[in-house]
């Protein structure tokens, strides 16, 4: 049995859990297994040698061959001693040489191994350079042992006393405080210098950490500090207080939150919770981050009108009068209100309601819900959810957060001081949705009557009951809102205003209200309605009246400024006075074309500022078969324009056209006012007349305007916005308008002045009103060149070209 590597034999073995033994050191431990019990006993026949090698896994009570190291350390066993209780025996060792383990018995009686030293090998190794790092091991270990004040400085002197490399490594990797696998590779090292610069990179990673360590340490000493001695100054405070006979405080805080809780017309559920949090406030320390956290969540809860509900008016007459007070029109919502207050009446326990007003801008989605909150008699809340992209601005943050708060509609709740107010959700439609979350997702649990009546937000951890709310949602574009969102609400649409209407509002309600707003009596500033009409028509293009209201503002600051300077005591304004006073026109109005023309076809538009007449034109020139479509055009409209193509090269024999149109001839179709984006399918029919007028010869008729979705064949499908349309057509002197037979149904919400100044056609297919739309081919070249376009003698002032 020697170091020689070449030399086998055998040996007990003894597995070591979480320790690993070095040549040349001593080491103490505990021995409880049966197998390595046997180990020892063994190793007194043999000359007190037994072999250490450590286990793999620190879970395993008898450990597998693959399961242990096979590189470990051959000691003599230096002393033994038997423990009072059970099988336990303490056993000093001695390294002497390294070895590895050929093989290993595992038998549970007592292991064993087959072994063959393990000496250093030869390196090649400069001694300046084996020097250093020495002397760096040495440093580090003397900086690892000032940093651990358990362990006694005496050991540096101990490497210091033997300069042998090799004794220096297994010193200091002996009494590091490291995992066994870390110590393993050291054992495993057969390079002097190598181990050595193992061992120096295992004490600069264990002096990082035992560097955070200490200043972990220090920070949680000040920390305890500085709480103790706040405590005791507190104390003393207490005390001192006390002598002088005056209040603490906190106690008379704690009392006065538990009248609140017990006195809370709230469910036993939220009255249990708001007792839990008082009493872990009552056990916080005076002004610990804590307690404010638990002052703010109990002052939110308490503030909330758990039960209290305001009387609602249940006289309609009373909230018919209020609602035609403030609002023209919208006799919908006006007649959805009044429904709603007579079944109030009849059954009292009914909830709350839900509506949601979709239309233009301008039109008085937001004040009409203002009107009904007065009309019901209900506390007003409105919240703007126009931009919202966090989920948490609905249902509010967590607690625990810094500067967290109740969502919006809890927060409203609050702000009302009723359980019952109207709340208005506004721009509903431009809510968005990013990584914080999707704010539309939230208000599902809001507004679903069967689920608000135990609506959680995050902030309260609690059910508040939202059933009793009315909420009233307002948006422009139906497509923007949710399908889920949707689907909760009663949808109620808000069209443009007529001509007629506005002219109404303005008397009724804008020229008043800018009356008094600019300190104007009635006498002072007359303007009749010829002069309104003029403003309506010249000065303004909208589906609403906001544009309208900012031009009879700009009327009363004339009539002020001379009234104020003295020019006059009045003024009345007249048509012809406009220009004087507002400058030019900013909307000519629109001219009516008196010729019948081939290839130009009047379509009706839908925009955002209500209808609007566009022409389209077409022209066929020879060429290659090409498809020009110009005018700002999206990709629908785009479309419709391809169908129609394909649809008049399917009919072209019964159209009289040549069926080989679309290979030897050029088709441009146009769409003017080039700067504004078009897009949709209604245009379809228009387009569609318009090129079989321009492949035919045969004028499209100038007082008849079209609406509809072509298909392929030739198909005429529903369109949106008629109202809108038709009094574009109105107003620019349309005498008939064709428009799909399944919007016939819609004629009934038309204005009844258009009603009676239009004939309406409804069709569901293309071939029904080509002798409507279109006149007969020119027999003679000259009535040919009549129907042709004639370029204008001079621009349109105001246009943009």
């Amino acid at each position: 049995m020697t170091e020689n590597q070449n030399d086998l034999f055998t040996l007990p073995m003894l597995a070591l859990r979480g320790l690993t033994v070095f040549p040349g050191m001593l080491l103490t431990f505990d021995v409880e297994r049966p197998a390595s019990i046997a180990a020892l006993q063994q190793a007194g026949k043999e000359q007190q040698l037994i072999f250490l090698a450590s286990q793999k896994s620190l879970n395993a009570d008898l450990p597998k061959e693959e399961e242990l190291y096979h590189v470990g350390t051959v000691c003599r066993i230096r002393q033994q001693l038997r423990q009072p209780r059970g099988n336990l025996c303490r056993v000093m060792v001695e390294g002497l040489y390294r070895a590895e383990a050929v093989s290993i018995d595992t038998d549970a009686k007592g292991y064993s191994a087959v072994l063959r030293g393990l000496p250093d090998r030869a390196e090649r190794m400069n001694p300046d350079r084996l020097e250093a790092l020495l002397r760096k091991c040495v440093s580090l270990f003397e900086d690892y042992l000032r940093m651990n004040q358990d362990m006694p400085n005496e050991q540096i002197l101990n490497v210091l006393s033997n300069p042998d490399a090799t004794y220096v490594a297994w010193y200091i990797a002996q009494n590091l405080r490291v995992d066994a696998d870390r110590k393993q590779s050291i054992l495993e090292s057969r390079l002097p210098g190598q181990r050595l610069a193992l061992l120096a990179q295992l004490l600069s990673q264990e002096l990082n950490v035992l560097g955070f360590e200490q200043e972990l340490n220090e920070q949680t000493q000040e920390q305890m500090s500085r709480e103790q001695r706040d405590y005791f100054l507190r104390q003393q405070m207490k005390v001192i207080q006390s002598e002088l006979g005056e209040d603490y405080g906190s106690t008379d805080d704690i009392a006065e939150y538990r009248e609140k809780i017990e006195a809370l017309a709230a469910p036993d559920e939220v009255r249990e919770k708001l007792r839990k949090e008082l009493g872990r406030l009552a056990k916080q320390p005076f002004g610990s981050s804590e307690s404010a956290v638990l002052r703010g969540y109990l002052d939110v809860c308490l503030e909330l009108p758990w039960g209290k509900r305001s009387v609602e008016t249940v006289d309609i007459a009373k909230a018919r009068k209020i609602l035609d007070e403030d609002h023209y029109g919208l006799e919908k919502v006006k007649e959805r209100i009044l429904e709603y207050l007579a079944v109030k009446q009849l059954s009292p326990e009914i909830k709350g309601g839900l509506l949601c007003l979709i239309g233009p801008p301008g039109t008085g989605k937001t004040s009409v819900a203002m009107s009904v909150a007065r009309a019901t008699n209900r506390k007003l809340v409105r919240v703007s959810l126009g931009g919202v992209h966090d989920e948490a601005e609905i249902r509010g943050h967590r607690k625990t957060y810094i500067g967290s708060m109740p969502g919006r509609i809890i927060a409203g709740i609050s702000q009302s001081g009723t359980c019952n107010p109207l709340m208005v959700l506004d721009e509903i439609d431009k809510l968005g949705s990013d990584y914080r979350g999707d704010p539309s997702a939230a208000l599902l649990e809001a507004l679903d009557p069967e689920q608000n009546v135990t609506f959680r937000d995050n902030f309260l951890e609690l059910p508040f009951d939202l059933s009793g709310v009315f909420f009233i949602t307002t948006a422009n574009d139906r497509s923007s809102i949710p399908r889920p969102l949707l689907d909760r609400m009663e949808v109620i649409e808000l069209s443009s205003y007529t001509d007629e209407e506005k002219l109404q509002i303005a008397r009724r309600h804008l020229l008043p209200k800018q009356r008094r707003k600019h300190g104007l009596k009635g006498t002072q500033l007359r303007v009749d309605d010829a002069a309104i009409r003029a403003v309506i028509r010249g000065y303004t293009r909208e589906s609403g009246v906001r544009t309208l209201e900012r031009e009879l503002a700009a009327l009363c600051r004339k009539a002020a400024g001379g009234v104020a300077e003295g020019k006059f005591k009045s003024l009345s304004v007249k048509p012809e006075k406009l220009e004087e006073l507002l400058g030019p026109a900013k909307f000519k109005p629109d001219e009516r074309r008196l010729r019948d023309e081939a290839g130009l076809v009047r379509g009706l538009a839908y925009t955002s500022a209500g209808g609007e007449v566009l022409d389209v034109e077409a022209a066929v020139v020879e060429g290659t078969g090409r498809l020009e479509l110009t005018g700002n055009l999206g990709d629908v409209m785009k479309e419709s324009a391809r169908a129609a193509v394909t649809y008049i090269r399917s009919r072209a024999a019964a159209l009289g056209i040549d069926p080989d149109f679309y290979k030897d001839t050029d088709i441009h179709i146009h769409f003017p006012e080039g700067a504004v984006p078009k897009d949709g399918p209604s245009a379809g029919i228009t387009v569609t007349i318009a090129l079989i007028s321009a492949l035919t010869g045969r004028p499209a008729r100038h007082d008849v305007a079209m609406t509809g979705e072509i298909t392929l064949r030739g198909r005429v499908l529903p369109i949106g916005g008629l109202r809108e349309k038709t009094m574009a057509a109105m107003r620019v002197g349309i005498k008939t308008v064709i428009l799909p037979a399944e919007n016939e149904a819609d004629l009934a919400e038309i204005d009844p002045t258009v009603r009676a100044a239009l004939d309406f056609v409804p069709t569901d297919h293309v071939d029904k009103v080509l002798d409507l739309a279109l006149l007969p081919k020119p027999e003679s070249a000259a009535d040919a060149l009549a129907a042709l376009p004639v370029p204008p003698a001079r621009k349109r002032k105001g246009v943009r070209q």
